[in-house]
């Protein structure tokens, strides 16, 4: 039997170690038109920010070594060119050489990955413009970046991989400036997530313009410039594209497989191609997302991996594994933050007409008493009808890693946010709190589900009317360093003994400063006789956040932007 194998990085490698495994006697060759296998996408932008020193500790195997554990036939730098589904030959060019030969297969693996996209902008190819994907893309920026004339880098996209590339030239000394066309960074996030995180950005001096597009680039004396619609320029030694990728899918589309939805490979649940001797798996295919059941693609390491181990074992055993999906899983470091997502955001949500509901709360990452606990702001999205998981975020500081494990594992196996309210933690108080953060969450969302809590949203301001009422249940010294405008004050302690300043007819709507106080002002009410009672849902400092943050959207577009 001879297996080949196309692309060698992620999924690729996995399925050609997987293979050897099952089948020792087995003929496997595999292709990768790049100089490099088996390395780590995930840690270039931290070798180029000097934080990761050693070039090698990004390869997780080289050619020559996976050859002799594997008994693999590895050729780099080999690009396969076609593909004969009839013969069931492919056809490889040696880019050294130039030699083109063909070489047969009886099971064949695309693992072709993504392509940076690159839209044909003026001056694209300018030197010191530069995408990120793959190794020699990171040497070519790193030797770059050295010369001591490149002092501004332009990252363009605020996705995950261009924000760890401004946070990289940032630490090298740089004045990096990051444009996004859309009204917020992290398109797997909602905005009121996304909006924490901006701000914790600009803390640091990176020139954070959203809703911007870019129009072209210029050559100077000095260096680049970036022209953006409406006029606007920004000068540069060094411009980073990370605008997304897509499939790499012109082998497949040559060689008459079928496309989905999503414009990736389409496989079926086995991870089939349309032709039943081709498998495909990693960044260039496509599946069917478990939540909302619409076609999708992913770009992430770890669902390409365990596709290529459940790739081989439906190729060597028969077709007996099912791949299950991807709930996109993901987690970045952003500056001092950790920033993390399971599952579909309540924005995409929406767009698929999927009814939900969604809760912030705010927790410490450990016991309060125990030096060092940072603030955590979890928000969760479920079904109205029976409360379960359809989405996790998380903005924090430490442990924000483990809580969105948790909640993705929850959200894989279509569990409920009752679970999350008897999830049982190893507690001590270095490492978490008798209540941990998911239990919070989950409690929130319990009480929601229950009609225990009634709340509002941010953005949901305008539901107060003139003759309702705005109340702030914080201490009067939280009230006078900042408030909502025309909100009376009346400390949650004190609230009890005052309800005689309020009328039981009227529409009351509650905040404080995380949530909980506005939660136990609102039971308080509830239980005299205050009917129509709301409660602002992730408090005063989530909603100060989107505040600033859309009034910056407001400047840019009526061209105050600064």
């Amino acid at each position: 039997m001879k297996y080949v194998i196309i692309g060698a990085v992620a999924g690729g490698a996995s399925t050609a170690a997987r293979l050897r495994r099952l089948n020792e006697k087995a003929e496997i060759v595999i292709f990768e038109k790049g100089e490099f296998i088996s390395y780590a996408n995930c840690g270039l932008p931290y070798y180029i920010g000097d934080v990761i020193k050693d070039r090698n500790a990004l390869f997780v195997q080289t050619a020559s070594a996976f050859n002799k554990r594997f008994n693999i036939d590895v050729r780099t730098l080999t690009e396969v060119i076609g593909i004969d589904t009839q013969t069931k030959t492919i056809t490889a060019r040696n880019q050294t050489t130039g030699k083109e030969y063909t070489e047969t297969y009886d099971k064949l693996v695309l693992s072709p990955g993504a392509e940076p996209i690159r839209p044909p902008l003026t001056g694209i190819g300018l030197e010191g413009i530069f995408t990120l994907r793959n190794v020699s893309d990171t040497d070519y920026i790193k030797a770059y970046v050295k010369q001591a004339s490149v002092k501004k880098a332009v990252v363009i996209g605020g996705g995950f991989i261009g924000l760890e590339m401004a946070e990289n030239l940032h630490a090298l000394g740089m004045d990096v400036s990051v444009i996004e066309m859309g009204n917020q960074i992290l398109a797997p996030l909602d905005f009121p997530l996304a909006a924490m995180v901006q701000e914790h950005i600009r803390s640091k001096g990176v020139n954070l313009m959203l809703s911007s597009a870019v129009e072209g680039f210029e050559k100077t004396n000095s260096g680049l410039r970036v022209m953006l619609k409406g006029g606007e320029a920004l000068e540069a030694d060094v411009v980073i594209m990370s605008i997304g990728v897509k499939p790499d899918t012109k082998l497949a589309v040559n060689a008459g497989l079928k496309l989905g939805d999503a414009r990736g490979i389409w496989v079926n649940e086995f991870l089939q191609t349309s032709n039943p001797d081709i498998y495909a798996v990693g960044d260039a295919i496509e599946f069917t997302n478990p939540i909302t059941h619409q076609s999708m693609n992913t770009y992430l390491a770890g669902p390409a991996n365990k596709q290529g181990r459940i790739c081989a074992n439906n190729i060597v055993l028969g077709n007996k594994q099912a791949y299950h999906g991807a709930i996109n899983t993901a987690i970045v470091k952003v500056f001092d933050l950790t920033v993390a997502t399971a599952g579909t955001a309540s924005k995409h949500l929406a767009k698929a007409g999927i009814k939900h509901l969604v809760s912030t709360t705010h927790s410490g990452s450990h016991a309060g008493y125990y030096p060092g606990a940072k603030q955590m702001s979890i928000q969760i999205a479920f079904a109205p009808e029976d409360g379960t998981l359809l989405n996790a975020q998380i903005v924090g500081y430490d442990g924000v890693d483990k809580r969105i494990d948790t909640l993705s594992s929850a959200i894989a196996r279509g569990s409920s946010i009752y679970e999350l309210t008897e999830f049982e933690h190893a507690y001590a108080p270095p490492f978490s709190s008798a209540k941990d953060p998911i239990n919070m969450a989950g409690f929130v969302a319990e009480n929601i589900l229950q009609g225990r809590l009634s709340v509002f949203y941010w953005n949901e301001l305008d539901r107060v009317n003139p003759e309702d009422i705005l109340l702030d249940v914080r201490t009067q010294k939280e009230f006078e360093s900042g408030h909502i405008d025309n909100a009376v004050n009346i400390p949650v302690d004190e609230i009890r003994a005052r309800l005689n300043e309020l009328d039981t007819s009227k529409t009351i709507y509650i905040y404080c400063q995380a949530g909980l106080r506005g939660y136990l002002a609102q039971r308080i009410l509830k239980q005299n006789e205050f009917d129509k009672v709301f409660n602002l849902s992730g408090g005063y400092q989530l909603w100060k956040a989107c505040e600033r943050e859309t009034e910056l959207g407001k400047k840019k577009e009526s061209g105050f932007y600064a």
